[in-house]
């Protein structure tokens, strides 16, 4: 973590927050296993972060929030994530899409969404489609025109906790061009497929939505955007994976140190190899961390540079995720690394997921690379 005194460290009078957020992890990692083993939505552990403050902390002075820092958010999630990922996905989610419907709205509609999420209703990002890929900005779906706004008929796929949302954060085309809109939940017109039989972040119950005459109405349309912004989506994944590498790092050095080896009598944390390779994990879990920050810093400056180093970010936490838990599942071997009973499979299987999660590591590093050789 990122200590105070450094350039990149949140400011000093947020460190409360920073505080509140590790003493809600500590209960979250007691109920992780459990919620993974059930596939049940962590709603306890959602509403202890609302009653905490820290939904409201996130929102614009002027909207009753905090304006806290993107630096502080970082290192929340990364907290939540070591503790819950499940949570920690479901909660930038969440965040994300309020925020985002406060910040890109007219004022009158974005103080009625301030109030909501104040009120702890929930808010779901419904912007992925089934054919569109790691395309989740770009909708290939039309509304079509009708009194009152636009109705959509279609999809929307990998909707973290939307079976409690009451809002939405949804785009589609309108006269061919990528719209955003703000949604209340329909029951008569939207349906939600039991897809999320998944591998990894079994908990955050990512379902389809289809949508059928949908309605999109004319004023909870967001006015076109004026240009980049930072949002809590692009900045939070990264912490995800990194709440998850450390998480995996953790357990493995624990189980090194007490793990005896029969033959030497001696712990498994003397074994040059596992030496090696934990430095190894270790160090680029630094490195990942501190520039995953810089990006934070960036979204505080509101730097057009954080588009671009939120790419970065991502598949450089994505892929430590994946190699610090891969060593963990080494490190702990059948008993404490395979079997279901050990954290260390369940945070292997967690460390999954964030590279598929838009924009995946390979359309990152299509995208970084694409920008490197034009000429």
């Amino acid at each position: 973590m990122i200590t105070a005194g450094h350039p990149f460290a949140p400011p000093a009078h947020e460190q409360a927050w920073i505080d509140t957020a590790v003493e809600l992890a500590a209960s979250f990692t007691e109920t992780a296993g459990a919620y993974d083993e059930s596939g049940e939505l962590p709603l306890a552990n959602l509403q202890a972060l609302h009653r905490s403050g820290l939904d409201t902390a996130l929102l614009p002075v002027e909207y009753g929030g905090s304006s806290l820092s993107y630096r502080s958010f970082g290192q929340i999630v990364r907290l939540l994530g070591a503790a819950c990922p499940s949570t920690a996905c479901i909660w930038v989610m969440h965040i994300g899409a309020a925020a985002g419907l406060v910040t890109r709205s007219a004022p009158d509609v974005a103080r009625f969404y301030a109030a909501e999420l104040i009120a702890g209703r929930r808010f779901c990002n419904a912007l992925s489609e089934p054919t569109g890929g790691n395309l989740f900005l770009m909708p290939l779906q039309h509304a079509q025109p009708v009194p009152g706004g636009f109705a959509l008929t279609g999809a929307k796929r990998f909707a973290s906790g939307c079976e409690i949302a009451d809002h939405f954060l949804i785009n589609a085309l309108v006269d061919d061009r990528a719209t955003f809109f703000g949604l209340a939940a329909d029951p008569s017109s939207m349906r939600y497929i039991p897809i999320w039989d998944t591998m990894g972040l079994r908990a955050s119950r990512s379902q389809l939505i289809e949508f059928t005459g949908t309605l999109l109405r004319s004023d909870r349309r967001c006015p076109p955007s004026s240009g980049p912004h930072p949002n809590h989506i692009g900045a939070g994944l990264a912490f995800l994976s990194l709440g998850i590498a450390d998480a995996a790092l953790a357990a493995l050095v624990s189980h090194a140190r007490r793990r005896v080896i029969p033959t030497t009598g001696r712990p498994l944390a003397d074994m040059q190899w596992l030496r090696f390779d934990a430095a190894d994990v270790h160090s680029r879990l630094e490195a990942a961390g501190m520039y995953s920050h810089h990006m934070c810093w960036l979204a505080d400056q509101n730097s057009p540079e954080f588009i671009p180093a939120t790419m970065r970010a991502k598949q450089l936490a994505n892929q430590i995720a994946v190699d610090a838990a891969q060593l963990a599942v080494r490190v702990g071997g059948a008993s404490a690394g395979y079997l279901r009973s050990s954290p260390i499979e369940r945070l292997f299987r967690d460390a999954q997921a964030g590279g598929l999660m838009a924009y995946s590591v390979e359309v990152c590093k299509d995208t970084i690379g694409a920008s490197l050789l034009a000429e």
